[in-house]
């Protein structure tokens, strides 16, 4: 019998006996395992083995299916299990159901399983918030917060939408200071990569032409010589050394000291200060209106608000905010002992306050401040751009400088 090869069905390697005695291999094409059963049957064959067979195409979905089970969701991925969360609530589907429709749409393994088991949590009488709690990795305390005030009031749906836009304004913060980093970047990479080419490859050679010749040689030439002769010999030293350098700093500033002091230094880095200020303010105003606006209690607001700012300086602010706030002070009269908020912020907040409005002034105050934070990395790339040139060209050309001056002082003597 001639296996039957078909590119577009499943594929089942199998072993029969025939009815002469004589035992038959081959690969057969059907719908599923039975089918394949049967038609060797029909063929009067009697089925020894029969076990699938992965095409390459099988092994390809396979590999991603396993890929994209090992990386864990985004908060992209939680941006859109949200708005369609939202969507299907509006539709009138239930939560359940809405779970369920959700997790067959979504294609990232690890988060289908933890969809599923929000959706389990809530068949057996969790409030979603309880059960988003679960994952804090995924639901900060923001999320979690929003959804138990919604929980209350009844207002789920608009308050996925709110939540969405949230995470939406914070992934597009995310992008443009990562996109501002990455010229700079590139460029101080062209800068390194172009100035060791040029100790280990150029100037080796060129200190072979000198040979015998290094006490004529000027002082820049000389020192770019001894720089150039180090690298090439103990290269692995520096590798090392650049290694040992770059694991250690990013453990130093993973413990609270290290982690503290790397943020104090973000917020006086010249040209980049601006920028960051702008970022730890627009990230604070926002979360503090949206969660009041959500109808969180104030001092649940405050110290989520603490936690998401993204800076220890700005956490300890809003920490002593709390403990102030807590023993029945106002806002502004804990904010007024810190340098962290321009005055014009805190009395906007003062007015806030006093009015009973406060989340929706903190809502146009961190508007403003994220037009602030945009201009801010415009401003830092235009300025970075030209910075970064001008060192890369004065690299080179002290380098180039040590090449020419000895061949213009050998001239000089020839010509002398």
């Amino acid at each position: 019998m001639n296996p039957l090869l078909e590119h577009d069905m499943p594929q089942y390697r199998f072993q029969a006996r025939q009815s002469s005695g004589q035992i038959q291999a081959g690969v057969l094409a059907a719908d599923s395992a039975a089918t394949a059963a049967s038609i060797l049957r029909n063929q009067g064959n009697h089925v020894l083995q029969l076990v699938p067979v992965q095409t390459t195409s099988a092994r390809i979905n396979s590999l991603l299916a396993h890929l994209n089970y090992s990386s864990g969701p985004s908060q992209k991925d939680v941006l859109d299990f949200t708005i369609q969360l939202a969507v299907m609530m509006k539709a009138g589907i239930n939560l359940r159901s809405a779970l369920e429709g959700v997790a067959d749409q979504v294609s990232n393994q690890k988060f289908k399983k933890i969809i599923l088991s929000l959706k389990m949590d809530v068949e057996s009488g969790k409030q979603f918030s309880e059960a988003i709690a679960k994952h804090p990795k995924l639901f900060g305390p923001l999320y979690v917060n929003m959804v138990k005030a919604s929980e209350m009031s009844g207002a789920f749906s608009r308050m996925l939408d709110r939540i969405a836009a949230y995470l939406s304004q914070e992934i597009e913060t995310r992008k443009m200071v990562i996109g501002a980093s990455i010229y700079p970047g590139i460029i101080a990479t062209m800068a390194i990569g172009v100035t060791i080419f040029l100790l280990t490859f150029v100037l080796p050679r060129f200190a072979n032409v000198c040979e015998g010749k290094e006490e004529a040689l000027p002082g820049p030439t000389k020192f770019l010589m001894g720089i150039s002769g180090f690298m090439v010999e103990y290269w692995w030293l520096l590798l090392i050394g650049l290694v040992v350098g770059i694991v250690g700093f990013m453990a130093f500033i993973r413990t609270e000291l290290g982690s503290f002091w790397w943020d104090r230094t973000k917020l006086r880095m010249p040209l980049l200060n601006r920028m960051f200020r702008a970022l730890y303010i627009s990230r604070s105003l926002h979360t503090m209106g949206e969660l009041l606006n959500a109808g969180v209690p104030m001092l649940d607001t405050i110290a989520i608000t603490g936690d998401i700012s993204g800076n220890q300086l700005y956490r300890r602010m809003w920490r002593g905010v709390y403990g102030s706030v807590k023993q029945g002070r106002k806002i502004q009269s804990q904010l007024v002992r810190s340098s962290l908020l321009p005055r014009s912020v805190i009395q906007m907040i003062s007015a806030g306050e006093e009015s009973g409005r406060l989340g929706e002034v903190l809502d146009e105050v961190s508007v403003y401040y994220s037009k602030v934070l945009r201009d801010s990395i415009k401003a830092v790339t235009s300025m970075i751009e030209p910075l970064m040139i001008v060192v890369m060209g004065s690299i080179v050309g002290f380098i180039a400088m040590a090449i020419i001056l000895p061949i213009f002082k050998m001239s000089n003597l020839v010509a002398g």
